[in-house]
């Protein structure tokens, strides 16, 4: 199989631990052969969706891939196209996630596919699926966030558009910095944030917990705070530990597998804390190495396997 990967730059992948890299050297392992192209290098001609496509192949650990020149290719010449690129979902992600889906009318296999993309905001997401979440609110008006605030006491507020951890903020009621963090986030009430009460179980992590082709992967990555820290992600210093699912974990998973797999989504990462989904990762989820790592479940196989079926799937 011919594989494209529409991601960051390649000498930019920490290697250690970068999901991508680990389901790009399980598909060369297997002998398909690797493509890689940026989102910024999607072009429309004819009516057709054209990318700058480079060769690579993987070479030793210093220099991990050798590149060859870019050269233009339709998104349907390959057999499957794989969209990696991180947020923040600006507008320019949102214009690729469009390209994606003329790619796909054309006959491209865009995983995930744009329409998902678009259709399931990482922080949105979670309210189709209200019986799994904490109390939660969305909002443009630093009024209503503040009523929320005192309401319930602890809260914590993010943005709508971030990753890794960025621009999430905890509230707590007498707080003299609540102004100014609401004016800041919110920029003067014209930016929608997320506010959800806060959940004390983020001390026993934030748990990760991947789905696959519409299968739960059995184990989760609980990404757990540095002290002082309310954040768990990775990119804000979190530690990472993979860990078998709990019952309410897999009640969660299993109940969204089969409806993130009929929106087109072979990959979504759920964010989980205690009982609670706080969020869907769709663009680039993550988690990959640690649970290989720790567990010695090999999920870049299962990645593979997945995208093999859906590649040759008629």
């Amino acid at each position: 199989m011919n594989l494209l990967f529409i991601a960051d730059p390649l000498h930019t992948f920490k290697t250690y631990k970068d999901t991508t890299y680990a389901m790009m050297r399980e598909a060369a392992r297997r002998g398909h052969r690797l493509f890689h192209t940026l989102s910024s290098d999607l072009s429309v001609r004819g009516g057709r969706v054209f990318a700058q496509a480079a060769a690579f192949e993987f070479q030793n650990a210093e220099t991990w891939f050798q590149a060859a020149a870019p050269e233009s290719a339709d998104l349907g010449s390959f057999d499957a196209v794989i969209m990696r690129t991180d947020p923040p979902f600006d507008l320019q992600y949102l214009y690729a996630t469009q390209l994606l889906s003329l790619a796909e009318q054309h006959g491209a296999k865009v995983f995930n596919s744009g329409q998902a993309m678009r259709d399931f905001n990482e922080k949105l997401a979670i309210l189709n699926f209200p019986q799994f979440t904490a109390p939660t609110l969305v909002s443009t008006q630093s009024s209503e966030i503040k009523q929320f605030l005192q309401e319930h006491g602890d809260i914590i507020v993010k943005p709508l558009d971030g990753m890794g951890g960025m621009g999430i903020f905890r509230l707590r009621e007498g707080d003299p910095n609540t102004g100014s963090i609401l004016e800041t986030l919110m920029q003067l009430d014209s930016r929608t944030i997320m506010a959800q009460r806060y959940l004390p179980a983020i001390v026993h992590g934030d748990k990760r917990i991947l789905i696959i082709n519409g299968k739960v992967i059995p184990y989760a990555l609980a990404r757990i705070p540095q002290n002082g820290e309310t954040r768990g992600n990775l990119a804000a210093g979190g530690r990472g530990v993979a860990q078998e699912l709990s019952e309410r974990d897999r009640e969660i998973a299993e109940s969204l597998a089969p409806e993130l797999l009929r929106r087109g989504i072979l990959l979504a990462g759920l964010d989980v804390i205690g009982d609670c989904l706080t969020e869907v990762n769709v663009t680039s989820p993550t988690g990959f190495q640690e649970i290989m790592k720790q567990k010695d479940f090999d999920v870049a196989a299962v990645f593979v396997d997945a995208l093999e079926q859906r590649g040759k799937a008629a």
